[in-house]
């Protein structure tokens, strides 16, 4: 088991938020969910975030999600770094989950409290008794729209704490990536928290990137990350822009259903989801099937060529 130290030093790159595949009655689908975080790990990923907002683990109860945190652990058998969600409303579950999550060798991501009276104070104090219970090192997760706004001077604070070694950063307008990056650029690891806007944050200079629709996409957006990584922002552009289409797509329909729907159109085991959210229609799905054979076309036009067919 690593230290925080050690965590930190492996928290960066390219991260596959792994959806959590159901069954049309709503069974949670172990056996496609170890397929899907294989396929990435095979393909070069440096790591996977497992239940997460996309992950659905507001539909999922507390002995699901332990359940999942054992699959996926067991999956990845150490080869790559895990983040796991412990969010919850209630104290109890988020202290359970972080401590499963430790004893399995994860990485516990944890949203700020899901209140709406709490200061500052309330917040430091919040994380420094969660890290106190995972020695591996805490990531937290700036989720603005489900979760209290954490400010960069607020978080520029809780890098402070002993065991916090990175932020999945949900605010990604430029000004607040600007702050993070230059305020904690160094100091805990940096990550984008979405994949439909990721190069500006890479280029400020964050660590990271977690990838919702690389679940769908995982070739394309491994290759634009690679590219950017390396040096060659053209390029990076260029693929980015070949699927924003797709992008279109995901902002009006939702995600993690047109990820699931793009996912069960390329013979990947996306699933469905469970209530409230709604799988894509027939007509939804069709339109999706026929944006990603535009976003194979675009591929064969461009020097540097791959499927999503």
């Amino acid at each position: 088991m690593f230290g925080a130290d050690d965590n930190k030093a492996r928290l960066k790159g390219l991260f596959n938020i792994t959806l959590t595949p159901f069954g049309k009655n709503g069974e949670m689908d172990s056996r496609a969910l170890s397929e899907n975080i294989e396929r990435v790990i095979l393909l070069g990923y440096d790591g996977v975030l497992i239940g997460g907002t996309y992950g659905e683990f507001g539909v999922l109860d507390t002995a699901e999600r332990a359940a999942l945190f054992k699959r996926s652990m067991s999956t990845v058998a150490g080869r790559v770094p895990v983040m796991l969600c412990v969010a919850s409303a209630d104290q109890r579950v988020i202290d359970e989950l972080t401590e499963l999550a430790y004893s399995l060798g994860g990485l516990p991501m944890i949203l700020p409290p899901l209140v709406s009276e709490v200061n500052d104070g309330h917040v430091v104090a919040y994380f420094e008794r969660l890290a106190k219970r995972a020695p591996g090192g805490i990531v937290i997760y700036n989720a603005p729209r489900i979760s209290v706004h954490l400010r960069p001077d607020l978080i520029e604070r809780l890098a402070d704490i002993p065991g916090v070694i990175g932020i999945k950063q949900g605010d990604l307008a430029p000004v607040a990536v600007d702050d993070v990056a230059n305020r904690l650029g160094g100091r805990i690891r940096l990550f984008s928290a979405s994949d439909l806007t990721f190069l500006g944050p890479m280029l400020a200079g964050f660590d990271g990137l977690c990838s919702t629709n690389s679940c769908a996409l995982p070739e394309l957006i491994q290759q634009s990350y690679r590219a950017l990584e390396f040096g060659d922002a053209h390029l990076a552009r260029e693929l980015h822009g070949a699927w924003y289409p797709y992008r279109l797509l995901a902002r009006r329909y939702g995600q993690p259903q047109t990820t699931k729907a793009a996912m069960n159109a390329r013979g990947f085991a996306g699933g469905s989801v469970r209530p409230p959210l709604i799988d894509l229609t027939e007509q939804q799905t069709a339109e999706l099937v026929d944006v990603m054979k535009s976003i194979t076309a675009a591929l064969g036009q461009m020097p540097s060529r791959i499927s999503v067919g």
